[in-house]
């Protein structure tokens, strides 16, 4: 069956019509079911529309071809409904849960993020994840009934917990979040609307996350070899990208030859996902989308093989692209641009724009902190450079 071949809906896949429905009640559209709605809600807000100007891996001063988290954001999108196709998932739940999964970056990528979280730590840190449930449950204000975006549980779901759950059973935190705890917001959202943080996600929600990864790692292969921090040469170290260049033309020119093996490689991990998927499908046998959330393990899953091939891509890129001396000596420049800014105005909130100061005054420190953090984190790369001049004598050209 080809990959993009549609088949009808599986019993396992999330269904509209059955959706858990909203925090605030809405009458239904007439034209589009609740999770196309919230696909449009997202990439109607403001926060998707920053992603344009925030970091991927590389700032965007080094040029205009580079992924930006929107860019990303897209091609996970693509691949996302791809799967879901196949698998015969619900296409926008999928698309809901790839749209919103970064809409808490901060400015500057993952740089952002370590500074931001040594700023608010003793706040209760923060967590990307964690500020993309705020982003979509608070701080978007486009609506006269509501704060937030007011999207469905399952989107909402499928937001906090694509890889996987966050607690046990019995609530305590697991996997990424064992050592510190959920973070607070979170937690307390799902104490006023319980998105049972034991449990897997949809099958839609599963996706989104595969096809995650799948971007990340063409996309990062991509953008090194554009940046020259590494070669076609070089990367063929993974047994994968040999075999993929091994049935390349070797007389195509370098540039296209890149391309096609990026594209291969995608095509190959796709494939891959879902065959594997598929037969975790058959052995599960899952008749609803709750029997996929309580499955002992993901239904949408790499092959043993290729999770080793995703794991040595990473292990590929991490010293030679995330951690390569040029990239370090801008994130480094970067997080400090963030340090500077957070101290800046929990000295002088003053210098908040108007809806950020309202209240601040009256405000704990706890809850200035926060107000802090959520302002520094809805700021674009471009943004928080301008504002960083504003207050001091010198900004760096993150070049």
């Amino acid at each position: 069956m080809a990959i993009s071949t549609p088949i009808s809906r599986a019993p396992y896949a999330a269904d509209p019509a059955k959706s858990r429905g909203r925090r605030y009640d809405e009458p239904p559209s007439p034209s589009r079911n609740d999770f196309r709605r919230d696909c449009d809600r997202i990439i109607h807000s403001t926060a998707f529309r920053r992603l344009a100007h925030k970091t991927q891996v590389f700032v965007y001063h080094e040029g205009d071809h580079y992924r930006t988290r929107l860019t990303h954001t897209l091609e996970v999108v693509q691949i996302a409904r791809s799967l879901a196709r196949a698998l015969g998932l619900d296409e926008d739940l999928a698309e809901a849960t790839a749209l919103a999964h970064d809409l808490g970056h901060p400015p500057f990528g993952h740089a952002g993020e370590r500074a931001l979280d040594a700023c608010v730590q003793g706040f209760g840190g923060f967590d990307h994840n964690a500020q993309a449930l705020r982003v979509v449950t608070t701080l978007e204000r486009r609506y006269a009934q509501f704060d937030g975006l007011n999207l469905t549980w399952e989107t909402l779901e499928g937001l906090v917990k694509h890889n996987g759950p966050l607690t046990d059973r019995a609530g305590k935190a697991v996997g990424r979040y064992a050592e510190h705890g959920v973070p607070a917001p979170i937690s307390s959202f799902s104490r006023i609307r319980d998105l049972e943080l034991w449990s897997y996600a949809s099958a839609e929600a599963q996706a989104a996350a595969l096809a995650d990864d799948i971007a990340y790692d063409a996309h990062d292969i991509d953008d090194g070899l554009r940046a020259e921090l590494f070669t076609l040469d070089d990367i063929a170290c993974v047994p994968i990208v040999a075999d993929i260049l091994r049935d390349i033309e070797p007389g195509l020119d370098p540039t296209r030859r890149a391309h096609e093996m990026v594209r291969r490689l995608i095509t190959r991990m796709i494939e891959d996902v879902i065959a594997a998927s598929r037969r975790h499908i058959a052995a599960l046998k899952p008749k609803s989308a709750a029997e996929v959330r309580h499955a002992a393990e993901p239904v949408v899953a790499f092959s043993p093989a290729m999770e080793k091939t995703d794991a040595d891509i990473k292990g590929f890129l991490y010293p030679r692209m995330y951690r390569h001396a040029r990239v370090m000596a801008v994130m480094e420049e970067a997080e400090g641009v963030v340090r500077d800014l957070f101290a800046h105005f929990i000295r002088h909130p003053a210098d908040l724009p108007a809806e950020w100061r309202d209240g601040i005054d009256h405000a704990d420190e706890h809850a200035r902190a926060r107000r802090i953090a959520d302002y520094i984190a809805g700021m674009t790369d471009r943004y928080a450079l301008i504002e960083h001049a504003k207050y001091f004598k010198t900004t760096p050209e993150l070049r």
